[in-house]
Parts: C-alpha cells; structure tokens; sequence
C-alpha cells in the first residue's frame, strides 16, 4: 500500500468507525449472508450484535497500525489460524472482502470515491493475503511441502 492510500483508509475509517456498530455490523453480515449464505453456520457462537462490535474492533487495531504493519503481522496470522479452526477455508476471504466493501460504500456515501475504494481494495487484499499464508503455512504436510498455495484475492 502507497502512503496515500494508508491516509485515504484511515480517514475514511474513522468516519466508518463513528456509526453504530449494530448498524455497520447489520449491513455488513446481512450482506455477507447474502451472497454466502454457506458461512451463516460459522457464526453460531457469537450474536450479529457481538460480532458487529469485533469486527470494528479488529478494524480498529489493525487500520490505526496500518502504517507500521510490522507490528501487527503477528495478530493477523494468529486470527487467521484461529478462524480456520472455526471452519473458515481460503475461498470466504472473496465474499468477506466484497462484503466489506460493498459495507463501506454504503457507509461512505459520497466520499467512497475511486480512490477510497482502490485504497480500500489493496488494505484488504494486504490483510487476507497475509491471513492466506498465515494458514497455508499452517497446512504442512508430513514432508514439510505446502499442502495448498494461496489463491490470488481479487474482489470485483
């Protein structure tokens, strides 16, 4: 990610971040359920409600550190291997991310420019790229070979 897209993310964040956590987690999981009703399962333990107030959360740690990424790479590949034990494979990061930025559109309105959104595109693939590897490398075979490669995430 350049500079300006770091900014543009976390300026539009903040402006995500300000609205009701119900309402930013309603519009993302009623979306997310949407066009992968398959992942609904995943989420038996935790009410939309809580989750909604994670997920910002998440967001929260991750984007205010975006400029020293460094220090969060740890994090981000203990949650990816915490949500494959909960049954989440490689091909949920697409829908998760269209999710996401369809999310912010409609939080954004008019301030989800082109710009915004490229800038908001190349921060999650970053993040579920690292997250892929993250498990990749957890799935070794007995040999020591990678049992799968992580697929390329691009979000339409």
């Amino acid at each position: 990610m350049t500079f300006q897209q770091i900014q543009l993310v976390k300026d539009s964040y903040q402006r995500v971040a300000a609205l009701p956590a119900d309402a930013v987690g309603q519009l993302f999981y009623g979306r997310l359920f949407g066009i992968a009703p398959e992942v609904r399962p995943l989420f038996i333990r935790t009410s939309v409600p809580e989750q909604s107030k994670k997920l910002l959360a998440t967001f929260t740690y991750v984007i205010t550190r975006l400029d020293q990424l460094d220090t969060v790479v740890a994090d981000v590949e203990a949650l990816a291997r915490r949500h494959m034990h909960y049954g989440v494979q490689e091909h949920h990061y697409v829908v998760v991310g269209q999710a996401l930025l369809w999310t912010l559109e409609q939080g954004l309105g008019s301030a989800w420019t082109p710009e915004v959104q490229a800038a908001w595109q190349a921060c999650y693939t970053l993040l579920s790229d690292t997250m892929l590897n993250a498990v990749v490398d957890h799935k070794t075979n007995d040999d020591g070979k990678v049992a799968k490669s992580s697929p390329a995430v691009m979000l339409t």
